[in-house]
């Protein structure tokens, strides 16, 4: 199989002509799901793959801008698995997942498809492990000794790579036996950046500066903003406290829509980031998590104030404040907004996800 190639439009042709035969025609764009949002097409010859990249470049696939596409030979799939290796907040260790039933919708698969094993991150994963773990699907026999030792490699690979989650969907079996990963998502902790710069350096090529109009919109603020699939809009300050909500968020059955960091001076600029936060259209409720040690948290509180004032949003919200300044920052909130800060963040996070699991009721939604 023909090593992937990432290009722009005249390349495409070329790149199928190298290959030979069929090809695969992806967008380089960082979201899921792209078969299903028409990003990835199949080229017979040469002319199509042509085709195939000039109406995918300059086009959005799941609100991402296309700059690029992936061009990479066919394989003839006899089966589709999937594969993960990722960082698990509540086991403080990694976390391997592996399914018989992979492809697009593997979120929509059964709890007992998917086995699992934790493992000690200090350690390796043993390959009389990963033998045991497929043993427990219904893979077959011939497969459990050359599925057991890509599981080996996917986790070492996710630990020595400083990764936060390694993706392979789907991890196909061909009608020659042989096993081919056709599509992978590779999430870097950003603080390995120096320990891994070429790493990085490729996912600049593949994708650029990437993002949705939001999160650009964001960007040109000076913001740090992402968007996400749910329901429950987060701010709050310092990356770390960010992460932290929104893994106590995932805890409660809670998922973000969104988050905006609104730490150092990001305050100033409360209502445009505001703003940005609540025109994602799946936002339901909002939660604001501060917690100040040098940052005063009653300064911080009052530009979320002002901006709440300003924008008058029409959807709950629930604060949770801690530290230096606290009095005076819930007095605020209190005071001028007429909401009563919870004292845990627990109980603020648990009022978001009820909140918005409730205006989905009352919007007919499930």
């Amino acid at each position: 199989m023909n090593v992937p190639e990432y290009i722009g439009k005249e390349g495409a042709s070329a790149a199928a002509q190298r290959i030979g035969g069929r090809v695969v025609v992806k967008a380089q764009v960082a979201a899921g799901k792209r078969g299903k949002g028409g990003g990835i097409r199949f080229a017979a010859d040469v002319e199509e793959a042509r085709v195939a990249a000039s109406e995918l470049l300059g086009s959005r696939v799941s609100g991402y801008p296309v700059d690029a596409v992936l061009v990479e030979g066919a394989v003839p799939i006899a089966r589709e698995f999937y594969a993960a290796v990722m960082n698990d907040p509540a086991s403080r260790a990694a976390r391997l997942l592996f399914s018989t039933a992979g492809g697009m919708d593997i979120e929509e698969v059964p709890a007992e498809k998917i086995v699992q094993a934790v493992i000690d991150i200090r350690g390796p994963f043993a390959l009389e492990e990963a033998q045991s773990l497929v043993a427990r699907t219904d893979a077959g026999t011939a497969l459990i000794e050359p599925l057991a030792k890509t599981l080996v490699a996917l986790y070492e690979l996710y630990r020595d790579k400083d990764a936060e989650l390694l993706e392979v969907n789907p991890l196909v079996v061909t009608q020659e036996g042989q096993l081919y990963a056709l599509d992978c998502k590779l999430v870097l902790d950003d603080s390995a950046k120096k320990r891994h710069p070429e790493l990085f350096a490729r996912a600049a090529q593949a994708l650029g500066e990437q993002g949705t109009e939001l999160e650009r919109r964001a960007r040109e603020l000076g913001l740090l903003y992402m968007e996400l699939d749910g329901d429950v809009a987060i701010l709050a300050n310092g990356a770390g406290l960010t992460m932290t909500t929104m893994d106590v968020v995932a805890h409660y059955g809670g998922r973000a829509a969104n988050f905006m960091e609104i730490g150092g001076d990001a305050y100033t600029k409360a209502t445009p980031a505001l703003e940005i936060v609540l025109a994602n259209p799946n936002v339901r409720s909002l939660l604001v998590n501060f917690c100040g040690a040098f940052a005063q948290t009653d300064v911080m509180a009052r530009g979320v104030a002002d901006a709440v004032i300003a924008l008058r949003p029409a959807i709950p919200m629930s604060f949770s404040i801690h530290g230096t300044g606290e009095e005076a920052a819930i007095a605020i909130i209190r005071d001028e907004l007429g909401i009563e800060p919870y004292d845990s963040m627990d109980d603020a996070v648990r009022a978001a996800i009820s909140a918005a699991a409730a205006a989905h009721l009352s919007a007919g939604g499930p």
